[in-house]
């Protein structure tokens, strides 16, 4: 018979405590998003306010002891081996954050109009717009502006005639044939080529804006209404076969056809266009390479010790003093996270010293297990931190993790990283003679003339990866 008994076990086991949690989303969450989740905070919390005087210390006087705001805030670790000069500038980051603007201020609307890029109208505006000027009736005009919202951002029209046609009853009864007198006249607006119902058709409507003398325009024009899949396949000899002409007008019509623009509506675009914030600025000293976080990304926050200190003299209020705890996990967080962000981007960049100087030919190959060994942290941690963070070099900004690549081959090829290679092929292809092209196998024997052993098949994988056509879509016809 079973009976209730009372057992005492001792063991052990890992438990992803809140503070713990925070600090690990904090870790991962981009610049913008870090700047969102602290407003959030900050309407949530009373405990939390932000930093808007200049004069006003770091973010972290709150939880700092005197002697701990008087030392600086990242020292470079003594290196044993050699190694490239990194200087690490931001030593209290904190300050240098309270001198800047803060992101979340009233006036970031307006500051970010200052460099605004927008090209002013879409593409529907910017016909609706010659459309308005155009001697069109009432009814004419409505079937324009139908055939107008039918068009994508390419240009193309992407809604069969019928269909437009029954979007505009029951106010507008409009046949199939009026309908294509009124898309004529739209697809004589301008970008030309627009309103176009296939990419045959679009080069049509450009090619017939040419002057009809222009030589090898009939030739084109039979190209662009039958041949563009011979083109595309690259198979010259067929198609001069089946057009009966000579390679001179042959390359006279590929010219006119290459000329024209296969997704007109790209030339208007009202997109306002997206900046990417970095996190850490890298620029060369005269003592090495110095690696600053973006002041600007930093998030002005403190402890409130208003309400902190009139909390500490009563002993109730459990929800005000958790609140006051979770403010200081927060502070602490932001101060790991920082850290960690100029410890991995120094690491970085001792490693990647000759990219800086000479390019993408130079990179090492280098993976997460190397700069969580450098630094002394797991690789998960390295994964987090250089999720969806940039750095502006003087050679321009990159994502964290584009440093990372893996080595290719082995002996000598271990120290040629995936990157580098890839440049090395796109060097090749780029100075190569367009009348005949090198292949993977010629690709793979010249590096391997580098020292770089790489097999036919990685070659290819890539040059597909970086979007490069074969060597016989490459080939072109040489001019006579």
């Amino acid at each position: 018979m079973l009976k209730p008994s009372l057992q005492l076990r001792l063991g052990q086991s890992l438990t992803m405590t809140p503070q713990l949690q925070q600090a690990i989303r904090l870790l991962q969450l981009p610049a913008l998003e870090l700047q969102a989740h602290i407003r959030e905070l900050l309407e949530s919390n009373v405990m939390l306010e932000a930093v808007e005087e200049p004069e006003q210390t770091g973010i972290f006087e709150a939880i700092q002891s005197p002697a701990e705001r008087e030392a600086p805030q990242f020292e470079a670790p003594p290196r044993e081996t050699p190694q490239a000069d990194v200087e690490i500038v931001a030593e209290n980051w904190s300050s240098e954050a309270a001198a800047s603007d803060a992101p979340w201020s009233p006036d970031d609307d307006e500051r970010r109009d200052d460099y605004a890029g927008e090209t002013g109208t879409s593409l529907q505006d910017h016909l609706l717009a010659q459309l308005e000027v155009a001697d069109l009736d009432a009814r004419r005009l409505a079937v324009a502006r139908a055939v107008v919202d039918a068009i994508n951002d390419d240009g193309y029209l992407i809604e069969p005639v019928d269909e437009i046609a029954a979007t505009l009853r029951p106010d507008v009864e409009c046949t199939a044939a009026e309908l294509l007198d009124v898309l004529a006249i739209v697809q004589a607006l301008d970008p030309a080529g627009v309103g176009a119902r296939s990419v045959g058709e679009c080069i049509t409507l450009q090619l017939r804006q040419l002057d009809p003398a222009t030589p090898g325009l009939e030739t084109a024009l039979s190209i662009a209404a039958d041949h563009l899949d011979v083109v595309a396949r690259n198979e010259l000899a067929l198609l001069r076969r089946e057009l009966r002409v000579t390679e001179e007008e042959l390359a006279e019509a590929l010219a006119l056809v290459r000329t024209c623009q296969p997704r007109p509506g790209s030339s208007v675009s009202g997109g306002s266009p997206e900046y990417v914030v970095p996190d850490v600025f890298v620029r060369r000293t005269d003592r090495g390479w110095s690696v600053e976080i973006n002041p600007s990304t930093l998030p002005r926050v403190r402890l409130n010790q208003g309400y902190a200190s009139l909390l500490g003299r009563n002993s109730s209020h459990a929800n005000l003093r958790a609140q006051l705890q979770e403010a200081r996990w927060l502070l602490k967080s932001l101060e790991i996270r920082n850290d960690t962000l100029l410890k991995v981007a120094r690491a970085i960049i001792e490693r990647q010293t000759a990219f800086l100087e000479q390019g993408d030919e130079h990179m090492r190959p280098m993976i997460l297990k190397d700069i969580a060994a450098a630094i002394e942290m797991h690789e998960s941690t390295i994964s987090r931190i250089t999720s969806g963070k940039y750095m502006h070099t003087p050679r321009g900004v990159f994502e964290l993790r584009y440093f990372f690549s893996s080595h290719v081959g082995g002996g000598e090829a271990a120290e040629t990283s995936s990157t580098a290679i890839r440049a090395k092929i796109r060097k090749l292809i780029r100075d190569e003679d367009p009348v005949a092209p090198l292949s993977d196998s010629r690709i793979a024997e010249l590096l391997s003339a580098e020292g770089i052993p790489v097999a036919r098949r990685t070659v290819a994988k890539y040059r597909e990866a970086m979007r490069i056509a074969p060597s016989n879509e490459r080939r072109r016809i040489a001019p006579k």
